[in-house]
């Protein structure tokens, strides 16, 4: 899981790889087949931090960079009240956190809370 932070950080380091990749493949001379390796790796990165999804979080969550509750799921108290609790219970094998399993009965979407 990587925090808004991180995410600034990362894009800002693959922009640059990538641009200076760019700028070495284009200069040419023996260089510029090892700039288009730096490129590729620059926008690799970028890509990573576009496409990396946080942890039993809801897509709507991680577009809006809302803080990640305990166990890497949805704050408590933030899930819509359209989300029912369920009896469904997990441990998360990473964080310890014993999660609950919410969804909406109409869509059957879920959301997932630690449990205190």
């Amino acid at each position: 899981m990587l925090g808004t932070t991180t995410r600034i950080v990362l894009s800002v380091i693959g922009t640059l790889i990538a641009l200076a990749g760019l700028a070495v493949t284009i200069a040419g001379g023996g260089a510029g087949f090892g700039g288009l390796w730096v490129t590729i790796i620059g926008v690799g990165i970028v890509l990573v931090v576009v496409l990396e999804r946080q942890r039993y979080r809801s897509e709507e969550a991680d577009r809006t960079f809302e803080p990640v509750g305990p166990g890497g799921g949805e704050p408590a108290g933030s899930i819509e009240p359209r989300f029912r609790a369920t009896e469904e219970l997990f441990v998360d094998p990473t964080t310890g956190h014993r999660m609950r399993v919410h969804v909406d009965p109409r869509t059957g979407e879920r959301r997932y809370v630690a449990e205190p």
